[in-house]
C-alpha cells in the first residue's frame, strides 16, 4: 500500500485554511502526527509531545485532534471500545486487524473483501458510501 507521506506543513496548511492559528504546541503535535507510523491514542500523542515540550497540555492535544478530524485531515477509530486512536486521512482505503492481546493495529487491503462488500450491498439494493472493516483476533499458537 503506497500512502503519500504527510508533512507537518500539510496539516498546518489545512488548519490555516480552516482559520486556525498555528501555535508552538500545535506545531509540535502536528510534527508528531506527521511522523507517526502507528495508530496512537490522545494520551500517547500527549506523552510524545511533552517529551519535546513539557508545556503542552492534554487539552491542547484533544482540541488539535478534534480540529484535524473536523476538517478531514485525520481519522479517529475506537477499536473495541478502547480509547480513540488516530491515523492520517490519506492513502488508499484499508481495513484493520486488531490484536486483542497486544492492542497492535495492523492495516491491510483485500480486493476480495471489497468485492464481497460491494456484491452484498448491490444484492440488497444499496450503494456503499462509507464503510469500516475491523477484525479482532490473537496470534495462533505454533504447533
Amino acid at each position: 500500500m503506497n500512502e503519500p507521506e504527510i508533512h507537518t506543513t500539510d496539516y498546518e496548511a489545512a488548519l490555516r485554511e480552516a482559520g486556525v492559528r498555528i501555535t508552538r504546541p500545535r506545531r509540535v503535535i502536528l510534527g508528531i502526527l506527521a511522523d507517526m507510523g502507528d495508530h496512537p491514542d490522545a494520551m500517547e500523542i500527549f506523552q510524545r509531545a511533552v517529551a519535546i515540550d513539557s508545556g503542552i497540555s492534554l487539552s491542547t492535544v484533544y482540541r488539535t485532534m478534534k480540529l484535524l478530524e473536523g476538517i478531514g485531515a485525520i481519522h479517529r477509530h475506537a477499536f473495541a471500545g478502547g480509547p480513540s486512536r488516530f491515523e492520517p486521512a490519506v492513502g488508499e482505503h484499508h481495513d484493520h486487524l486488531i490484536d486483542i492481546d497486544t492492542g497492535d493495529v495492523i492495516e491491510f487491503q483485500s480486493d476480495k473483501i471489497e468485492e464481497l462488500q460491494n456484491e452484498i450491498a448491490h444484492r440488497l439494493g444499496y450503494e456503499i458510501v462509507h464503510h469500516r472493516f475491523e477484525i479482532y483476533g490473537r496470534k495462533r499458537k505454533k504447533r
